[in-house]
């Protein structure tokens, strides 16, 4: 997917990309959702195969290192000007995501791409 000006919807940094290989070494395939907030911030999740469940309300953004990215439709209307930039972290992660590293975890950026008029 792209944003409205035509770049990636997703994309990530060399830190995360080396984070997302060294999961795929232990992991068969590994998948990111970004939650909107409440109980997980709005961090984005990481899930290995088959622990996760999409729905037909998600949205897929694109792939980072090979792996889907999605979002809640609800949360992507709101962001569809924003290019996600998928970075790693110090600390460990939250709720039930995989690490991306040793004490690190998976955060999300972001840059607002400009609307054209």
């Amino acid at each position: 997917m792209k944003t409205s000006t035509g770049e990636p919807a997703v994309v990530a940094t060399p830190a995360a990309l080396e984070a997302i290989e060294n999961l795929l070494k232990e992991h068969e395939s590994v998948m990111f959702y970004q939650s909107g907030g409440c109980c997980d911030g709005s961090l984005p999740l990481c899930f290995g195969k088959d622990e996760f469940i999409i729905s037909d309300n998600d949205v897929l953004l694109g792939e980072v290192g090979g792996c889907p990215f999605y979002i809640d439709f609800r949360q992507y209307e709101v962001w569809k000007h924003t290019q996600l930039i998928l970075d790693v972290g110090e600390g460990f992660p939250e709720g039930f995501s995989l690490p991306a590293g040793e004490n690190a975890h998976f955060i999300t950026k972001s840059r607002v791409c400009t609307i054209p008029t």
